[in-house]
């Protein structure tokens, strides 16, 4: 196992750890940007760190596709390929079977794609997917799934489940680094409770080094969300690490006159040096615009999982939801949804709340 991880402070079951992979030792809780094809569009690797990324997510199909494995691994990997000295994940290609349904065939054996760059089949087994990222060679690597929409319902559920807990083995099979990349399984089993659970206990029976939980924020409601989420990380081992795979209005016209950063709380260097209108001015026809959003955005879920981190380890972690619930709501209308997982993680929020919106 080619991780260590030592949980620093919790409530209930909220953690604050460090988490030590072969690249970096990163704090949890963290967000990890997507550069789906070992980019971060419009940041260069210094903004990145200077923000605080800890991780980045590539994505295994499109880097496959362009500029392919065989090359990445030539040139030392996807770390020195794209001068990344932190951490890196990356997924199986598994939620292109959603995202790319219209061109994909699942079978037993694998997913068959179109490729949306030349038209041609392109198999990818668990097996490949394994092949691939041991090729890119990320910290941490995922299994190869049978994604779902949490939309559909009937016995595809079950089976995809079922064949998750199959496909896993293969991966398990086919991984040749597990002394330097991390396999990780991912938990399935739509909105039901019950195959959640034989998913969870499936993957924890082949003592994998994290897990992750998966097949969400699909198109359901945040209360069904945060109820999967709630199951699962309740059933996941307490000493491994957990991953939950899953908006500014700055085109609206009344931003056109608004001299206020985007943020009145935010240090970061776009809400220190411009304001909402000129964000706005660019946003519709120069890539400026989409890159200082870009940054901004990273910055405030950068500050927010190091708050989080913080609160944890220092035993403040309710009175920081609180205190985030009130800026979030200053007139105490906090979504009955939050108000629901609130209670399960055992928060007293009442404070928090005026008239709760269901």
């Amino acid at each position: 196992m080619a991780l260590q991880f030592e949980v620093m402070g919790r409530f209930n079951r909220a953690r604050a750890s460090k988490l030590t992979l072969p690249h970096f030792v990163v704090q949890t809780p963290m967000f990890m940007p997507v550069g789906t094809q070992g980019t971060i569009k419009g940041l260069t690797n210094n903004q990145l760190e200077d923000i605080g990324c800890q991780i980045i997510l590539g994505n295994t199909y499109h880097l496959a596709l362009r500029p392919g494995a065989e090359l990445i691994d030539e040139l030392g990997g996807l770390h020195r390929f794209m001068n990344w000295k932190r951490a890196l994940l990356t997924d199986s290609g598994g939620f292109q079977m959603v995202s790319l349904l219209h061109l994909a065939d699942i079978t037993e054996e694998g997913v068959t794609f179109q490729s949306p760059v030349d038209g041609k089949p392109m198999l990818l087994t668990p097996e490949e997917s394994i092949q691939i990222q041991n090729k890119i060679g990320a910290d941490i690597i995922m299994a190869l799934d049978d994604v779902v929409r949490t939309t559909i319902t009937g016995p595809r559920i079950e089976e995809a489940m079922y064949r998750t807990l199959r496909w896993m083995d293969r991966c398990i099979e086919a991984h040749k680094r597990p002394d330097v990349q991390n396999l990780f399984g991912i938990v399935q089993g739509g909105l039901d409770p019950v195959l959640r659970d034989i998913c969870v206990r499936g993957l924890v029976e082949r003592n994998l080094p994290g897990y992750a939980i998966g097949g969400l924020a699909g198109g359901e409601d945040k209360d069904s969300f945060w109820r999967v989420v709630a199951q699962c990380t309740a059933a996941l081992p307490e000493d491994k690490p957990r991953y939950v795979m899953g908006v500014l209005k700055l085109k609206h016209n009344a931003m056109a006159n608004d001299e206020r950063p985007i943020d009145s709380t935010c240090s970061c260097m776009v809400c220190k040096n411009y304001s909402r209108a000129y964000i706005h001015s660019l946003i519709t026809r120069d890539a400026m615009g989409s890159q200082l959003l870009s940054y901004h955005n990273l910055s405030y879920m950068m500050r927010l999982s190091k708050d989080l981190h913080t609160s944890i380890v220092e035993g403040r972690f309710p009175e920081y939801v609180r205190g985030f619930l009130r800026t979030q709501f200053p007139k105490g209308d906090v979504p009955q949804w939050v108000c629901n997982a609130m209670e399960v993680a055992g928060i007293d929020i009442s404070p928090c709340c005026g008239p709760i919106l269901d």
